[in-house]
């Protein structure tokens, strides 16, 4: 029998293409190759620093892809950025909270634990390129679990907050710009200073969200979903709300001749919440933060105690 119910009485939502990103490692080789010379652009005469680097963000990045990989995230691709860093993109419809921690994890705990095995052995045998990997590798990895968006310390502190998400990604977004903007300041560091500013257009992308959100939320109409389980009901009510709520699309629309159905379409989608399925319990949720704790704390530990002997490095330098 023919549905006959509220969402039938609705024009048919218009599909969806999906542009799928072929992983490509030769676009990351080339990413790599361009790092790579703009580091040696700045410093010319640290070929072993750069190579270092290279393999820390690399493995580092290498963790999150193969997790990523095993959880079967789509149009997966890693890419080096000049002069700042790396990064592994991909997506999911439907997300998990306990495959988020185990992907978010991946990069900088094993990164830690590598850089202490290297610190240790480097003591050992009195290796100076093993102790200046293994700093490398403490020092971006411990740096990584700052909860400072958009390091990973930041994205596993997001997992933890179920309730008002889109106010509380806009606070914390604005935290983490001002405060690289102030340690950019502090350190004489342009590169945080910008990155600082850039955040600061996220910043006012989570505003937007959370006032468009907020609005859906006063309405009841329903957005956590993927686009192809949106019902025509609540695709037709969120564009209603979405065009109304932002007039540069609302005069754009009122000037077009063309057919924008494909368009909105897109909008709505980004107005969309991907689900998360909250099957992270809480015996997972606490071992996370002691695994986090530990691994800030371990490092320290080791530099810091009598356990090590690096007398032998600085009678070198």
């Amino acid at each position: 029998m023919e549905d006959q119910g509220p969402s039938s009485w609705y024009e048919a939502k218009p599909q969806l293409e999906k542009v799928k990103v072929e992983g490509n490692w030769g676009l990351t080789a080339f990413s790599v190759v361009v790092f790579v010379l703009s580091f040696l652009y700045v410093f010319s005469d640290q070929l072993d620093f750069v190579f270092y680097l290279v393999s820390v963000l690399f493995i580092h990045e290498l963790g999150h892809y193969l997790l990523m990989k095993r959880y079967k995230y789509q149009d997966l691709r890693m890419l080096f950025i000049p002069l700042m860093g790396a990064f592994v993109q991909g997506s999911k419809e439907k997300y998990s909270q306990k495959e988020s921690f185990f992907v978010i994890s991946a990069g900088p705990f094993p990164g830690i634990w590598i850089g202490s095995a290297l610190l240790v052995f480097a003591s050992i045998y009195q290796q100076e390129w093993m102790l200046e990997l293994s700093f490398l590798f403490l020092f971006l990895n411990v740096i990584n679990l700052f909860p400072i968006d958009p390091l990973d310390g930041g994205q596993l502190f997001k997992l933890y907050v179920n309730k008002k998400r889109d106010l509380f990604l806009m606070l914390f977004a604005l935290f983490s710009s001002m405060l690289m903007i102030f340690v950019g300041w502090m350190i004489d560091s342009y590169i945080i200073l910008a990155f600082g500013f850039l955040m600061g257009f996220k910043v006012r992308g989570f505003q937007r969200s959370h006032h468009l959100r907020k609005i859906l939320d006063e309405k009841q109409i329903p957005y956590e979903s993927t686009y192809d389980d949106l019902s025509n009901e609540h695709y037709a009510k969120i564009k209603e709300v979405l065009i109304e709520e932002t007039p540069a699309l609302k005069k754009f629309l009122s000037m077009s001749e063309e057919n924008n159905d494909e368009f909105l379409a897109s909008h709505v989608n980004s107005a969309l919440l991907a689900p998360v399925s909250k099957d992270a319990g809480k015996a997972m949720k606490i071992t996370i933060v002691c695994l986090w704790l530990l691994s800030l704390s371990f490092p320290v530990y080791l530099l810091a105690s009598d356990v090590l002997d690096f007398g032998w490095y600085f009678e070198k330098l």
